[in-house]
């Protein structure tokens, strides 16, 4: 693992001030995302280090705003950043060092407005999340919140195509990484007053709220449940394809990220209901493989191979 300062050498980063924009996005994102910032300190060549870690932190804590407290509390909470994000980005300048590093990255990789203005809509829709009656009603949320975020997150990486080539794939991989998201989250959200599977399936399966809430180990639920993993493991199978769409030297990065959602239903898979019963964390330790396997594969376009047998019947829920 190079230094640092090296990263910031090697990216171009000059001058004291920009430096330490860079550094403290860097070091929010090691206290709020420590997985994550390990794994772009291995897997990210350095030159690209600051960069990913700019967009990366800005996101990390536009979400940290909105992620607690009463849904009044929240929304006036990020008002008042989307507005310092928007100035921020109409005069190229701000008092925040989160922005500012971004500011810096998006004028050195000349990246537009389109996903970062795109992303904050999104967040503002989440907020006054509605649940999905129906599967449209999802696919609506990933066009509008899932995959914005995606896009923001991955603009600072070089691609092979053009976006019109790459968003397709991009979609693929929101839609399987939120799903799962969804599935692995439901006691939190449940516990927050969030339904985010959609209605028609629990109907579907005879499943009702109350049933997810209290973690009830019936062949309704496991059916749910394993439906679910069914489909966002097939998103990101599909999906798949984008690691040949960006440059050599990141492929490892996405290697990874794809492997821990398939690590994440494997354990859906293992665990079955019990997955639902309380909060889901990543082991550490398993992630640290994952990099280690991702790393080893390098410039190669193909993905981990999944060690375990996928127990999930490939049933989508519609």
């Amino acid at each position: 693992m190079r230094s640092w300062q090296h990263c910031l050498d090697a990216a171009g980063v000059r001058g004291d001030t920009v430096r330490a924009d860079y550094s403290a996005a860097a070091r929010y994102l090691e206290r709020r995302q420590f997985l994550g910032w390990v794994a772009l300190r291995i897997l990210v060549p350095p030159e690209g280090q600051p960069h990913t870690f700019a967009a990366a932190a800005l996101g990390r804590y536009t979400d940290d705003l909105c992620d607690s407290g009463p849904v009044g509390e929240r929304t006036q909470r990020f008002d008042e950043w989307a507005a310092q994000v928007g100035t921020a980005l109409d005069t190229g300048s701000s008092e925040h060092p989160l922005l500012r590093a971004y500011l810096h990255a998006a004028g050195l990789l000349n990246l537009s407005r389109k996903w970062i203005d795109a992303y904050i809509e999104g967040i503002r829709v989440d907020l006054e999340f509605p649940g999905f009656a129906h599967e449209a009603d999802y696919q609506r949320y990933v066009d509008t919140v899932s995959l914005p975020a995606f896009m923001f997150a991955t603009e600072c990486v070089p691609r092979l195509v053009p976006d019109h080539c790459f968003i397709p794939s991009a979609r693929l991989i929101a839609d399987g990484t939120q799903r799962t998201d969804f599935l692995t989250d439901v006691f939190e959200d449940l516990r927050d007053g969030r339904l985010t599977l959609p209605v028609r399936d629990l109907d579907r399966y005879g499943v009702t709220r109350a049933d997810l809430r209290c973690g009830l180990d019936t062949p309704a639920v496991r059916a749910l449940v394993s439906a679910t993993a069914s489909s966002a493991r097939g998103a990101l199978v599909e999906g798949e394809r984008i690691l040949g769409e960006f440059a050599a030297d990141y492929r490892p990065m996405f290697r990874c990220l794809i492997a821990a959602f398939h690590q994440r239903l494997d354990d859906v898979g293992t665990r079955g209901v019990a997955v639902i019963r309380s909060p889901y964390h990543d082991q550490p330790v398993t992630s640290l493989r994952l990099m280690v396997r991702s790393r080893r594969l390098g410039a190669s376009t193909k993905a981990l191979p999944r060690c375990k047998k996928r127990r999930n019947p490939a049933v989508k829920p519609s």
